[in-house]
């Protein structure tokens, strides 16, 4: 483990003015996804079976994504109300009924996909799920409250949102957003999964959060926490090196930490893949006082 008591030491200078987000191209990321998923498996001894699975679903949600129709664009009305309330556009609420209608053909795709049995079990327990069941389901992942004891089908239902609300956010124009607070991805106001520093999104050392819900990338100023806003107490660990490309990024002020990943070290890098393949930094600061502050709906538990 190394520890770095200073400010992020490749923040050097100022980064020029970025545009606020990244919207998703949903079929390009669930594919990409699931290529650099079966890339990290290959290095990853101890999690492969479970990167290759999170491939196999990351091709079906790319898959999903080709061949479901376009969602509406929201109305002129709609945006205008979001921005002059400095509100994110897509409504989680209004996202329930897409779900509902991907979910089942999410799980119709995976039943024949390798994964351990209470993956399986979980699966088939969806498909044959009660209404009211299935709406409790859906109501956890729509409000990114996933239960530690009910993991599994959770997951499924997880993957299913990110595709209908990836598509969503897809329809939107970056000129129509605002930002919401630190934190909130302003296209659904989701949490973010990880931070990023950049160097392809119009400046070199910019930082983007990743939305763990629709894969909107938005821009956080550096060395400030994502979870409160602080800029004091900021601090970063990792299990390599200080040249690591993945370290937790800990604030004192609010005691969580949030995984960031250089991809201006490694233009490889992830978010999602990447934040699940680095589950050896979740467990090092399992050991810690401070608490995960990223939300990964394939991560949850650690």
């Amino acid at each position: 483990m190394t520890s770095d008591p200073k400010p992020d030491p490749s923040m050097i200078g100022g980064v020029a003015k970025v545009p606020l987000a990244r919207l998703p191209d949903p079929e390009a990321l669930f594919t990409t996804r699931a290529e650099r998923f079966e890339f990290l498996a290959e290095y990853s001894p101890n999690l492969a079976p479970y990167l290759r699975f999170l491939g196999e679903v990351a091709l079906a949600q790319a898959e999903l994504a080709r061949e479901l129709p376009r969602p509406e664009p929201l109305s002129p009305e709609r945006i205008a109300l979001a921005r002059s309330s400095r509100m994110p556009p897509l409504d989680r609420n209004d996202m329930r009924a897409g779900l509902a209608l991907i979910l089942p053909k999410l799980c119709d795709m995976l039943a024949d996909v390798e994964m351990p049995e209470p993956g399986r079990l979980a699966l088939q327990a969806l498909q044959s799920a009660e209404p009211e069941d299935l709406d409790w389901v859906m109501t956890n992942v729509l409000t990114d409250q996933i239960p530690e004891d009910s993991v599994a089908p959770h997951l499924f239902a997880a993957a299913a949102l990110q595709v209908h609300a990836a598509m969503l956010a897809a329809g939107l124009h970056v000129e129509q957003l605002v930002p919401i607070h630190v934190g909130a991805c302003p296209a659904c106001g989701g949490r973010a999964a990880v931070s990023m520093v950049t160097e392809n999104m119009g400046a070199e050392g910019a930082r983007y959060c990743s939305c763990a819900t629709c894969q909107t990338l938005w821009n956080e100023v550096r060395v400030r926490c994502t979870c409160c806003g602080s800029t004091k107490g900021i601090t970063y660990r990792s299990v390599e090196t200080d040249e690591a490309t993945v370290k937790a990024e800990i604030c004192r002020e609010c005691a969580r930490w949030v995984k960031i990943l250089y991809q201006n070290k490694n233009p490889t890098l992830e978010p999602i893949a990447d934040d699940v393949a680095s589950l050896g930094l979740d467990l090092m600061m399992g050991e810690t006082e401070w608490k995960r502050g990223g939300y990964n709906p394939f991560l949850v538990g650690y």
